[in-house]
């Protein structure tokens, strides 16, 4: 699975951003898919998830503040930042977890990452 994010930028604290993370390859399946970032100086961390029957998962630091949500095809995720703060400032990874055939192991894809800045 190749996974293509975008959507990052600048944004003032209290503004909005939308990611988007696109899956492509041929698979038999894909299971969640979610975000991590990595704020300055910091390891990474995981910001959402959100299982393939649609159940959402977040981070406590993010809980009332993102959305995450998944296309029909339920191969493109979509992560709604409202609320920004500048502790939000990181490079956002967005993350696959598939199995190549049915009862292949599950693996992991991850993508590029996309920067996230939030001025104060």
């Amino acid at each position: 699975v190749q996974l293509q994010a975008s959507g990052g930028g600048l944004v003032q604290a209290g503004g909005s951003l939308r990611l988007s993370c696109a899956a492509s390859g041929n698979v038999a399946r894909i299971d969640d898919m979610g975000w991590y970032r990595q704020p300055p100086g910091e390891p990474r961390e995981q910001v959402a998830s959100i299982a393939a029957s649609g159940v959402p998962n977040f981070a406590d630091s993010v809980k009332g503040r993102f959305s995450i949500s998944r296309d029909y095809a339920k191969t493109t995720v979509y992560l709604q930042m409202d609320s920004l703060k500048p502790e939000d400032t990181g490079v956002y990874y967005c993350y696959a977890n598939f199995r190549k055939r049915s009862f292949s192991r599950p693996e992991t894809s991850w993508g590029p990452g996309t920067q996230v800045t939030v001025s104060s």
